[in-house]
């Protein structure tokens, strides 16, 4: 039997991917290498913004003569849009045999056994098969690269930004045990995982009591994972900067394996805006926290999103966003037009802006962004940077740059290289 998942969005939806994979991959499922190979296909939605909902349903409904032509395949869509749009889905597309929603991950493997064990033969097994629910150790689905390891650590989100679908599909944060974490770092660093990619929808908010009823925050995970036998380096998304403080600062600075590379969401410039979208900060605590990291951990990199276009953004409210991007220089940026998303706040507020000002704001954006993502770049051609081979021959930098290298290449290395140019954002070199 074989199964093809597909996850759409973020690190996170991958990560959940390679989950909702593990109770089939028990059952002896091996992975396929496109979907009409496969026996069983698994959809892992995103409904963050709208293209990538009609992204999944369109998906969907061409799934529908892949069904057709063998009845007994399974089709499981899940993920954050079938947590928005479970119903509809069920009643939309009747060849869908499971819809499993965001909020209902960690009880997947009942749900797989109750709606579908009684009608394929594949899935008629015991229920205790389904203990377990994770997959051999050697298996990477929803692995970024035969070498870098997603690990969740939690899930959900507290906060309640304005324009944002997330704690409604994802539900409020849970974070799982230090020991937990621990021993899948292990089981992944055996596996042949070099780098861990710590996941969670505001992952520095984890927190967790050990068995000595110790309470751990983030920064003594990070550390804790780092120590890991195997693991060369530990990276994190997506981080939100109330939880940047001192104490995760020292964290990057004094573990080696840690990426000296930061992703910090900042969304606006404007205080008008920040308060509106509820959050939490100004641009002046904001910039004041990256000045921090800055002066905590030399060397390391910046990265940012920014929405423009939110409702009722004035000239003068992008002014400030442009000032905070030249103020922050993020070594790279992910720039988007507002777009109201239904079950959210903001999406009550007329949308204001017309598109023709959203295309300009973003166009300009764009070039203050990419004039930062280019000198980044150009300040490393003649450097010498270590690498890790993510896929023969291409990989991240500790910095999160990207880079292609001509020389040796094998998956899970180290490689010295030294940077001879550039080319669509990432570096080329040559091995040393």
């Amino acid at each position: 039997m074989r199964l093809f998942v597909v996850s759409l969005g973020c690190q996170m939806s991958v990560a959940d991917g390679g989950e909702l994979a593990a109770p089939l991959l028990a059952r002896g499922f091996r992975p396929a290498a496109a979907p009409e190979d496969a026996d069983a296909v698994i959809l892992n939605t995103c409904t963050v913004r709208q293209h990538a909902e009609d992204k999944a349903l369109s998906l969907i409904g061409r799934l529908r003569p892949w069904k057709e032509e063998r009845p007994e395949r399974v089709l499981i869509v899940a993920g954050c849009a079938a947590e928005r749009l479970g119903e509809w889905i069920r009643g939309r597309f009747p060849h869908v045999d499971l819809v499993v929603g965001a909020k209902s991950i960690d009880d997947y493997p009942r749900l797989v056994e109750s709606a579908l064990a009684s009608r394929f033969d594949a899935l008629r097994e015991s229920r205790e098969a389904f203990a377990d629910g994770t997959a051999a150790p050697g298996d990477p689905i929803g692995w970024p690269s035969p070498a870098v390891a997603p690990l969740t650590i939690m899930r959900g989100c507290n906060y309640s930004c304005s324009y944002c679908i997330v704690p409604a599909v994802r539900g409020r944060e849970s974070y799982r045990a230090l020991e937990a974490v621990l021993a899948e770092a292990r089981e992944k660093a055996a596996a042949g995982a070099r780098e861990i990619l710590l996941l969670g929808q505001t992952v520095n908010s984890w927190r967790a009591r050990g068995p000595d009823g110790i309470e751990r925050r983030f920064p003594d995970l990070l550390r804790a994972v780092a120590a890991v036998p195997g693991v060369a380096r530990v990276r994190f998304e997506s981080p939100h900067p109330f939880f940047l403080d001192d104490a995760l600062v020292a964290a990057i600075a004094e573990t080696p394996a840690a990426g000296l590379h930061l992703h910090l969401p900042a969304q606006s410039g404007s205080d008008r805006l920040l308060s509106r979208m509820r959050r939490n900060y100004t641009a002046a605590s904001f910039l004041e926290k990256a000045g921090r990291l800055r002066a905590g951990v030399p060397g390391i990199e910046v990265s940012t999103d920014i929405i423009v276009g939110f409702p009722s953004e004035t000239d003068e409210d992008f002014a400030r966003t442009l000032d905070l991007v030249e103020r922050l220089r993020p070594a790279w940026a992910y720039t988007f037009k507002y777009s109201p998303r239904e079950g959210t706040d903001a999406a009550a507020a007329p949308d204001d802006v017309p598109a023709a000002v959203k295309e300009e704001r973003l166009a300009r954006l764009n070039a203050v962004c990419d004039s930062f993502a280019e000198a980044a770049l150009d300040a490393r051609i003649g450097r010498t940077v270590e690498v890790l081979d993510e896929n023969g021959g291409y990989g991240r930098t500790r910095d999160g740059f990207r880079a292609r290298w001509d020389g040796p290449a094998q998956p899970g290395r180290l490689r010295t290289v030294r940077v001879t140019g550039k080319s669509k954002r990432t570096l080329r070199g040559e091995c040393t």
